[in-house]
């Protein structure tokens, strides 16, 4: 699908979100807060809503917010302004404007895959940056998320993908034990730039 026709796709699901629902930051995020800096630039890269970026801007983090969405961006920048918060929402596409080199401290990706940027994350990392990644598996428990195996991890590929960083955290439980219970569908990872 051209960059084009996901830009359109993209604006149509955002532009029908609920307008007064607060975007949710990623799980990932949400329960390893407590490894943020106390200062620092921070990225939500494909931000969506902006859940992510809304949570580090409450943290005092200067926050950047990119995705190719202009809807998505417009409403993160209404939502972050009625909030009192600080985040600048860009629209651009990352796949061909990847972010600078050793631009940031903290980096959140979430339910975003385009494995080809991988390298340009770990780069964008500040040394001592962390990346905090949380996305679908093709071992999922249920239909959520994608179906395409081009935008599902294979069992361990977010550890691939991410192997020049130290790793702090990570969980991909996908179809062990009881499926009713538990972290399903997605792997996440914290890891952190040498």
């Amino acid at each position: 699908m051209s960059s084009e026709a996901l830009r359109k796709k993209w604006d149509r699901i955002y532009r029908t979100a609920a307008p007064d629902e607060l975007p949710q930051p990623a799980r990932i995020l949400a329960e390893n807060g407590h490894l943020l800096p106390r200062q620092g630039t921070a990225l939500d890269l494909a931000a969506g809503l902006g859940g992510n970026a809304l949570v580090l801007a409450r943290r005092g983090l200067d926050v950047h917010a990119v995705d190719l969405s202009g809807e998505a961006m417009a409403r993160l920048s209404a939502r972050a302004e009625q909030l009192g918060l600080t985040v600048r929402a860009e629209v651009r596409d990352v796949v061909l404007f990847p972010p600078l080199e050793a631009a940031y401290d903290v980096m959140v990706v979430s339910r975003f895959l385009e494995r080809s940027l991988a390298g340009n994350l770990v780069r964008a990392l500040k040394p001592g940056g962390l990346l905090f990644y949380q996305t679908f598996i093709r071992e999922k428990a249920d239909a959520a998320g994608p179906h395409n195996p081009a935008y599902l991890l294979r069992p361990n590929e977010l550890l691939e993908l991410f192997k020049d960083l130290r790793l702090l955290v990570y969980r991909e439980e996908a179809l062990i034990g009881d499926l009713d219970r538990g972290f399903r569908n997605e792997a996440m990872l914290v890891g952190r730039h040498l």
